[in-house]
């Protein structure tokens, strides 16, 4: 069965990921590409390594009014930008949208793919999650579900690296001079992934998430996202470990691990690293998370959503190893 697809916002990084994963994927089949600025050139041009037809695909505006015939979309456009978009797209045509404007809305999925797969599958429209909630929520899923933690006290501390910026910024606290040998918080109080993750913890728990604190950083890199979460609870760290992997234990894609994660043990794969500490004295649980932003945090949770609207193996496309060095 070859499923024919496009990407609106392929020459975003999100959208160049997908096109990447795409191109090795066994049954997708890349039909379509759509980008704003980049109209009118070839996808070659804008990935010079890709081959086959996929290099000599024309990349053209977004037209709702002659929406080409396609299986599955992925959208990979900034938030605010996609609502109006796929409002016009056939009910027949799947969607993952990559971008921030359908989490949590009605009629949309939630596309956690590792903690509610069943959400998934079959449906048309899935919400990606964003990058921080996909590192942040499946770290604290084991322990939410089997009350190990207080859903209202728990604080997250987040490094990303700069693609998480997008490649459409054009701030310049994200240039090489303003970013290299710097660490910055942004987003203090209001980030935009704040609410998702909220509305994530409170539908696992069951609680009031109220008190959560989220704290963004960008650091000098270019993909990987780390997150640091402090939480209240009376677990010890075998038995948060052991929830993990208990909740974890067919997931092909979150590994739990006895040491802290690295970002670069996720680089380019869609793998998600979590790890637990705790300190019953002081009532204190640190749970740890790691993944790719491009990766996990977008198009490889994309891909694998697609692959549970499908039915396929969730691993189709998305079974090569990360990055080293």
């Amino acid at each position: 069965m070859t499923i024919r697809v496009g990407i609106l916002g392929i020459s975003g990084f999100g959208g160049g990921e997908a096109l990447r994963l795409i191109a090795g994927h066994p049954q997708f089949e890349l039909v379509f590409a759509a980008g704003q600025g980049s109209a009118g050139n070839r996808v070659a041009d804008h990935f010079p390594g890709v081959s086959g037809k996929i290099a000599d695909l024309a990349i053209e505006k977004w037209n709702p009014a002659t929406p080409p015939k396609l299986d599955l979309l992925f959208a990979s456009l900034p938030s605010g930008t996609s609502a109006e978009a796929l409002a016009q797209v056939p009910k027949g045509v799947k969607i993952v949208d990559i971008g921030g404007d359908h989490r949590h809305v009605e009629g949309w999925a939630y596309g956690l793919a590792d903690v509610w797969p069943t959400r998934i599958d079959g449906h048309n429209r899935v919400a990606n999650p964003g990058c921080f909630p996909a590192a942040t929520l499946n770290a604290l899923a084991p322990l939410l579900v089997n009350h190990l933690i207080e859903p209202g006290n728990i604080v997250i501390d987040a490094k990303t690296g700069i693609s998480g910026a997008g490649r459409g910024s054009a701030d310049s606290h994200f240039g090489f001079a303003a970013s290299n040998e710097n660490l910055q918080p942004y987003g203090l109080l209001k980030h935009v992934h704040m609410p998702e993750m909220a509305k994530t913890i409170e539908l696992l728990s069951g609680g009031d998430p109220a008190g959560l604190v989220f704290t963004p950083h960008l650091v000098p890199m270019t993909r990987g996202v780390l997150v640091t979460i402090y939480c209240r609870g009376s677990a010890d760290t075998n038995q948060c470990l052991n929830a993990a992997r208990s909740f974890y234990a067919d997931r092909a894609f979150v590994r739990v691990t006895d040491k802290p994660p690295q970002t670069k043990w996720a680089t380019g794969s869609n793998l998600c690293f979590v790890n637990y500490a705790a300190d019953q004295e002081r009532n204190l649980i640190i749970a740890m998370a790691v993944i790719d932003n491009l990766g996990k945090g977008a198009a490889g949770q994309a891909i694998q959503n697609a692959n549970l609207i499908f039915g396929l193996p969730e691993t189709a496309g998305l079974d090569g190893l990360p990055v080293w060095p």
